[in-house]
């Protein structure tokens, strides 16, 4: 193995870079003789715009330029890109298409949520812009909002689009109805909960930014952006709203501070510097600030769900029957309808055996910022149901979670197998994974340590959760490794952003070709350095992003093979290569990597066809997905006197498949569970119900974990390879966000089991916590 090959746990070669404050953010950037922009966003959930009057903003000092809706359509800028494929298949009952509302960089006719983009002002200085923007007269017509996901749909409910009746976009049915309902026929038992998956705000540590520029005598528009998608995102804007070559759109992505989903698809800001940079004629900046972000963010989550689970006498799981109601905002990005309706049902029987399933999703638009993908997308809210309705079943039928669970996983002589959604788990050890997570949590001493916590005045709880997830996104990543006199440049299309991306491609080049660890260097940062990419998002890097990468090393030692021939003078047979050196078998001549690089690039009697840089690319497609899975254990403390929720130990293992980096794949299941302990009893999006104003627009109202609030994690990895991919790899990005959320919740309810509480819906905070222990008191 070659120094830091895979498997090691190698620490991420980022790190001192964006710890000393060298990384190159967004706001970094600074381009020659930039103007500065402010976006005017509408003040009201719901408003008619009657008429926008630019002139005395125009007028103000500095300022370079003031846009509308109707100077871009004016020059014919389009809109957002419309539904994904199997929204446009889908009919209303009268067999017509259904309706999917538009969208545009700004707003004309009516403002549909506060944060809406009405104008757009290009100035000197951002004072300047913010100034002149004041001096934009909006003239509004207000209307009555709706923000509550569960009350969209009703009659009397405000509508945001006329071709929208009752705010009810679409409807999607998944699973088997009539097996599903025979099976409930059948049941001993019936589990019933209503959950609430909560709305969040998702809150990269750096915000969204954009600069654009564009070059008249090219005709080529460059933009400087915090993204995960580089290559769609130049085509969105390419083809959806500039109506160009995607060619003629260049985009440059450095540094991202955190993505999480939100950075997947593109902002209205990106357009409008594009757009103003071409009308000014130089390059326009537009940096968002953080009340900016909480307003007009892809938010995430927001689920209302009535959710059964249909057990024999001896608790088998029969059948799942769930109806959810999934707000999309007011208006749809495109993985805003599939996340809900397409992702989660895939994995919703979780690693259970369970041969029935029913889910209805009605996707509803309300007055509130556009909903899309944030960490797990569809899979966390999935898991979220299924793990409530297993310890809401145990607490009912009077059986242990664990033992429940067990009667339940799927076996491993079951695999693969094909769930009840129809999608077919490869590989996975499920009660494995259970049981060494009991080990790492010494579950079966916790009986006494609930007995000391009760003597200290608080309430222990403990919850053991499973999960499963299936990767997602883009089947077809691309990549391209060039060899140079000293390194190994590997272009891909994916897009780090936190993950450590640099070096596990690095451990893994590295290794193949049998070079120094700090012999490859990583471009990920221009469209232009690629024909395509897939981007980052739905854990695909791994098993995606490194098998194009792999497969082009492959082609890499193919070519260099026969250039070794011709400099060694051997038949192309006798050439083995190893160690970064092509050699010649059974003998000491040989010649490394980098001199047959330097061979291709500058020799002059080489075949034309093995002349010039020594590369090799590939485009991967995958014909199925993975399934990362595991288990994970939350122990907290209740305060009896103030709810206030400790957890004092937090365990998981989980099996995404081989291990290229344990540091890595521990970093990103630290920073999920993050995630989902801050949704599970601290993170909450509130609309006032009456105006529509976000209540929670900052960090003053909206709270987010800290380091004080998690415990340090005991974590294990079940290392079982995936059998679809070259690699053995799962994905790690997303485990900890799927399985926190309900492993918290049930130890929150195990804790308070004595004053009859089964379920509390997200975020538990103290207040709710301590209520429902008083409305147990009252009722005594």
């Amino acid at each position: 193995m070659t120094k830091y090959g895979v498997g090691q746990p190698v620490r991420r070669t980022e790190d001192p870079r964006l710890l000393t404050g060298r990384g190159k953010f967004n706001d970094d950037y600074v381009a020659e003789n930039e103007a500065h922009s402010y976006v005017l966003r509408s003040p009201h959930a719901h408003a008619e715009i009657v008429s926008i009057d630019t002139s005395a903003a125009k007028a103000a000092p500095g300022v370079l330029a003031v846009f509308t809706g109707a100077d871009l359509a004016a020059d014919d800028i389009g809109g957002f890109p419309g539904p994904p494929p199997f929204f446009a298949e889908l009919k209303k009952p009268d067999g017509s298409p259904l309706s999917y509302p538009p969208q545009f960089a700004l707003t004309s006719d009516r403002a549909r949520y506060v944060g809406d983009p009405v104008a757009f002002v290009v100035a000197e200085t951002l004072d300047a812009a913010k100034d002149a923007s004041e001096q934009v007269d909006v003239t509004y017509s207000e209307l009555p909002a709706v923000v509550d996901t569960g009350k969209a749909m009703e009659p009397d409910a405000p509508q945001l689009w006329k071709d929208v009746p009752q705010n009810f976009l679409f409807e999607a049915q998944v699973g088997d109805k009539a097996a599903t309902d025979t099976a409930f026929e059948k049941a001993a038992h019936v589990a019933h909960v209503t959950l609430i998956n909560n709305r969040i705000v998702q809150n990269s540590m750096e915000v969204r930014g954009a600069i654009g520029s564009y070059d008249a005598e090219s005709g080529r528009y460059t933009l400087y952006t915090s993204n995960q998608n580089r290559h769609m995102l130049r085509d969105w804007i390419a083809n959806s709203f500039l109506k160009c070559d995607p060619q003629m759109v260049r985009v440059l992505v450095d540094d991202v501070g955190g993505g999480f989903g939100m950075k997947t698809h593109a902002y209205h800001e990106q357009v409008l510097v594009l757009y103003a940079a071409k009308k000014l004629g130089r390059s326009v900046r537009w940096i968002s600030d953080r009340t900016e972000a909480f307003l007009s963010d892809l938010h995430g989550r927001d689920h209302v769900s009535e959710c059964d689970l249909a057990l024999d006498e001896n608790g088998k799981f029969l059948a799942v029957r769930v109806s959810t109601i999934a707000a999309i905002g007011a208006y749809s990005c495109s993985a805003g309808v599939a996340i809900p309706t397409q992702v989660g049902p895939k994995i919703l029987t979780n690693v259970y055996d369970v041969a029935a399933a029913d889910v209805n999703v009605k996707c509803v638009m309300t007055n509130t910022a556009p909903v899309g993908p944030y960490r797990g997308a569809g899979r966390p809210e999935a898991i979220y149901v299924m793990e409530r309705l297993v310890d809401v079943a145990a607490r009912d039928m009077g059986i242990d979670p664990v033992e429940l669970r067990r009667r339940n996983l799927i076996r491993p002589d079951q695999l693969p197998y094909t769930n009840a959604m129809g999608t077919t788990y490869d590989s996975g050890e499920f009660e494995a994974n259970m049981d060494a997570a009991m080990k790492l949590a010494d579950w079966s001493n916790y009986d006494s340590r609930r007995v000391a916590a009760l003597k200290n005045g608080r309430l222990s709880g403990i919850a053991v959760c499973q999960y499963i997830e299936t990767t997602a996104g883009n089947p077809t990543e691309s990549a391209e490794v060039e060899v140079t006199d000293d390194k190994v440049i590997v272009r891909v299309g994916t897009q780090p952003m936190g993950q450590g991306h640099d070096t596990s491609f690095m451990q893994l080049i590295s290794e193949k070709l049998g070079i120094d660890f700090e012999a490859v260097e990583i471009d990920t940062s221009d469209s232009d350095n690629l024909p395509s990419g897939g981007g980052s998002h739905g854990s695909r890097t791994s098993h995606i992003g490194s098998v194009a990468a792999l497969n082009s090393s492959d082609e890499v030692i193919t070519k260099g093979t026969l250039i070794a021939s011709e400099m060694l003078e051997t038949a192309t047979n006798d050439i083995e290569f190893a160690e970064g050196a092509f050699r010649v078998a059974g003998t000491d001549r040989k010649v490394s990597l980098f001199d047959v690089a330097r061979e291709a690039r500058t020799s002059t009697t080489l075949p034309e066809e093995l002349s010039g840089p020594l590369s090799g690319t590939d485009t991967h497609t995958i014909e199925n997905w993975s399934y990362p899975n595991g288990c994970h254990i939350c122990e907290l403390e209740v305060e009896q006197d103030t709810g206030a929720v400790h957890i004092v130990s937090y365990c998981a293992v989980d099996d995404v498949g081989r291990v290229i980096n344990p540091m890595l794949v521990a970093g990103q299941v630290h920073g999920g569970v993050a995630q989902g302990v801050g949704q599970a009893v601290m993170e909450n999006t509130v609309y006032d119900p009456g105006s529509g104003q976000l209540l929670t627009s900052s960090f003053m109202d909206y709270t987010m974990p800290r380091a004080d609030d998690l415990p340090s994690m005991n974590i294990d990895t079940n290392e079982v390879p995936c059998r679809t991919n070259l690699l053995g790899v799962k994905g790690a990005g997303e485990a900890g966000a799927l399985v926190a959320p309900p492993v918290v919740i049930a130890a929150i309810t195990d804790a308070l089991r004595d004053f009859g509480v089964t379920h509390i819906d997200m975020p538990a905070t103290p207040e709710r916590i301590w209520q429902a222990m008083q409305r147990h008191e009252a009722a005594d």
